[in-house]
């Protein structure tokens, strides 16, 4: 089933030049069919955003901040969400902002049952990362297609690229196959993947420079790959397995 979601931006806190590939982005996971953007627009700070709201459809809700250091405009968001959130008009809501303090109101969408996508910054807080179902960090959303599909043709993967994955992440993909493997090793990479997801919420391969997973568990050695045809011999399905000397060795 389609996502129906209610996209709340925080227009204090979200740069502008990001709106583009945001908007392509939330389309992949279904339809937006509430986008609203949160700010004082009698301050020129958002002056930018003016110019992209426009071209995608974003509704600006304007809030004045009534008191100094106080942020009007998350409580703004909040209570708009959950007057979404009782209309029955979405299942999903996307949440763009770096602010930990929509930790609380994620967690509250997820126990009514909403699917919840967060997208910002790389110094989003972590509480609010792991409240959602997903996390997304806009720096990755650029447009790097043709520089990323290069490199994903070429047989030699860029040390650029290879260098990003640490010990502590083949650990982590290391267990997470180990968990979902058959009794000989191998584990379908869908199912490495959703295993992934879950654990981490902002897990990306794109944090990485690789566009899709497989590239990803590819270029690394500790790794191997393996395509099968499905039942009907029409589709390539991809299992991932621990190399013998490395599985024995997560083992001890």
């Amino acid at each position: 089933m389609d996502l129906n979601i209610a996209v709340l931006i925080d227009g204090d806190n979200i740069p502008s030049a990001y709106v583009k590939e945001m908007m392509e982005e939330i389309a992949k996971y279904g339809n937006p069919t509430i986008k609203r953007i949160y700010g004082d627009w009698t301050n020129p700070r958002l002056g930018k955003w003016k110019n992209v709201l426009l071209e995608n459809a974003i509704t600006p809700i304007q809030q004045y901040g009534y008191t100094s250091g106080k942020n009007a405009t998350d409580s703004a968001m909040i209570i708009d969400a959950m007057d979404i959130l009782y209309s029955g008009k979405v299942n999903g809501f996307c949440i763009v902002s770096s602010d930990s303090d929509f930790t609380r109101l994620a967690t509250r969408l997820r126990e009514a049952g909403m699917q919840v996508i967060g997208m910002g910054e790389k110094k989003t807080p972590n509480p609010f990362i792991v409240a959602c179902d997903r996390f997304i960090y806009i720096e990755i959303l650029k447009d790097r297609s043709e520089e990323i599909s290069d490199a994903n043709k070429s047989k030699n993967v860029p040390e650029s690229n290879v260098d990003k994955i640490t010990a502590k992440d083949i650990r982590l993909f290391t267990s997470t196959i180990n968990d979902v493997a058959d009794e000989d090793g191998w584990a379908f990479l869908g199912d490495v993947g959703s295993l992934l997801q879950k654990r981490y919420p902002n897990f990306d391969s794109r944090n990485y420079g690789f566009q899709k997973l497989t590239p990803l568990m590819g270029a690394i050695k500790n790794f191997e790959l393996e395509r099968r045809e499905d039942s009907r011999g029409r589709n390539k399905l991809i299992y991932v397995k621990v190399k013998e000397k490395n599985a024995s060795k997560s083992r001890k």
